[in-house]
């Protein structure tokens, strides 16, 4: 099995920054032996993937929204 090939962010032409949930995200670009890019929040240790690399941040994005969403102990209004 290989290991995955880490890709520069400016090289592959992305911007995590971008995305509001990345603003100050720690982001790694990599993509496996099957040309599948997988974009890595190393902060939070949540990660995504796509079929070219702004796909896999824009997924990335949406995952780590998800995950800040879940784990934010603010109840709000939604409990009685």
């Amino acid at each position: 099995m290989s290991s995955d090939e880490v890709l520069d962010l400016e090289e592959a032409d992305v911007d995590p920054t971008a995305y509001d949930e990345l603003t100050d995200a720690d982001v790694r670009l990599r993509v496996n032996e099957h040309g599948l890019h997988i974009a890595d929040d190393l902060e939070t240790g949540v990660s995504s993937q796509g079929q070219d690399p702004e796909e896999a941040i824009e997924h990335l994005a949406q995952a780590v929204d998800a995950y800040l969403e879940a784990t934010d102990d603010d109840p709000g209004d939604d409990w009685l």
